[in-house]
């Protein structure tokens, strides 16, 4: 029966040539620009690490002065060395590690030297967040504590400066400092680079890994976020005891008991450096999860939340042109409608004739609007935001196009379809 059903909409199509490409022009359009800003904001606002998102945990606390408090207000995103370094010490989650930006020259051998990313931390990074190791490992806590000049380095990099291959034991040059590779990162792109919002987060992955405690020691440069406050007595803003929030601060926790015993930690925590004069407002802590994370920094540029209503709207435009272009249709094929009714055709049949052929257009449109989508992905490359080029149409969405478009048409032809099948025979056929 469907075979039918589609053998007549394919009749109908080739009467209405024309009425029937603006039609599937239409859906294309409409679904095309639904579907390129969907992909991007799935992009955008996807689950960097979705195994682990509920388990790793950002720590804010609130050391600064009473200068601008608000009861409530939201603490300091960064944290101070002195609190990072403590906390670290303390260890009392399952992991934790702290960090910062970086941005150093690399100093191939027989090659210019070139500035890259780079990424100060501690050596419980890597198994927390799930780095995949291609060669090597990441570095211990002892090498932590000796300030060790080891690194771990991008695939990408491991491509650029050694060839590609496994380059553990080689040196790398570093701001002038010789450091010994042993690690080599597989391929690995986490959207958003979450660990670290202060900085763009769809950036690609940083080049090179090394020890804090060696990036501090080998006063290598510093990139990122820093607020300081008070009087610093003259001492370097990156100091233990600076008067200064810089560092971001991670920990991985099991269960929600876990994360209710650590909060109660930090709260206890902030109380102490309170008594000990360091802190002067009341304790104050957040500890959110990666997505709560993501929400609270607003991840998601604003201009594409806006970008999607505005392509939804377009789409419910274009459906409502497809309403009335298949209501035009259905009136100017009054007369075969009654012609039908009268030879025994049931309304039921006539509104699954007209419903199947609504779904036809919806499979010609979303052919269409998937080749629409491919060209709005590829002017999103072009653009120059760094999220641009992440944009790609995944199986999922492919599917999803299809979906949408059949579902669209169906729904659009419901009201030509019901109007189709209050045609009175009796009427065409005296009118004949």
């Amino acid at each position: 029966m469907l075979g039918y059903y589609c053998n007549l909409a394919v009749r109908s199509f080739r009467r209405n040539r024309m009425l029937t490409a603006l039609m599937v022009l239409a859906v294309a359009l409409g679904i095309g620009a639904s579907m390129t800003t969907l992909t991007v904001f799935h992009v955008l606002s996807g689950d960097p690490i979705p195994d682990k998102s509920d388990r790793l945990f950002h720590v804010q606390l609130d050391p600064e002065p009473m200068t601008g408090y608000t009861a409530g207000g939201e603490p300091a995103r960064n944290m101070t060395r002195f609190d990072s370094e403590t906390l670290l010490h303390e260890a009392r989650g399952k992991r934790q590690a702290f960090m910062s930006g970086g941005f150093v020259a690399l100093e191939p051998e027989g090659a210019s030297p070139y500035f890259t990313d780079a990424r100060y931390t501690t050596g419980e990074f890597f198994p927390m967040f799930d780095a995949p190791m291609a060669f090597g490992r990441g570095w211990s806590a002892q090498d932590d504590a000796d300030a060790a000049r080891v690194a771990v380095i991008s695939a990408e990099t491991n491509q650029k400066v050694f060839g590609g291959g496994d380059s553990t034991g080689k040196t790398l040059r570093i701001d002038g400092n010789a450091f010994q590779v042993i690690g080599v990162l597989a391929p690995w792109r986490p959207t958003p680079r979450f660990w670290d919002l202060n900085l763009d987060g769809f950036e690609p992955l940083e080049s090179v890994f090394v020890p804090f405690s060696a990036a501090m020691d080998a006063k290598l440069s510093r990139m990122g976020s820093m607020s300081c406050w008070g009087d610093s007595g003259g001492i370097d803003s990156n100091a233990r005891n600076a008067p200064c929030a810089w560092l971001q601060y991670w920990v991985e926790l099991d269960s929600p008991d876990d994360a209710a015993a650590y909060r109660d930690y930090l709260l206890a925590y902030s109380e102490q450096q309170r008594q000990a004069g360091r802190f002067v407002r009341p304790a104050n802590v957040r500890l959110r999860d990666v997505r709560a994370h993501l929400d609270y920094a607003q991840i998601v540029p604003g201009d594409v939340r806006l970008q999607v209503w505005l392509a939804f709207g377009f789409l419910l435009v274009c459906l409502v042109n497809t309403v009335g272009l298949l209501l035009a249709k259905s009136l100017r094929r009054a007369s075969e409608i009654g012609v039908r009714r009268s030879l025994g055709a049931s309304r039921k049949a006539i509104f699954a004739q007209f419903l199947v052929e609504a779904g036809t257009i919806g499979v010609a449109g979303g052919i269409a609007g998937l080749a629409v989508a491919l060209c709005g992905l590829w002017a999103v490359r072009q653009a120059p935001s760094t999220y641009a080029e992440l944009a790609r149409l995944d199986p999922t969405m492919l599917l999803t196009t299809f979906v949408l478009s059949i579902v669209a048409t169906l729904l659009a032809g419901l009201l030509p379809a019901w109007r189709a099948t209050q045609v009175m025979p009796a009427i065409q056929l005296k009118s004949n």
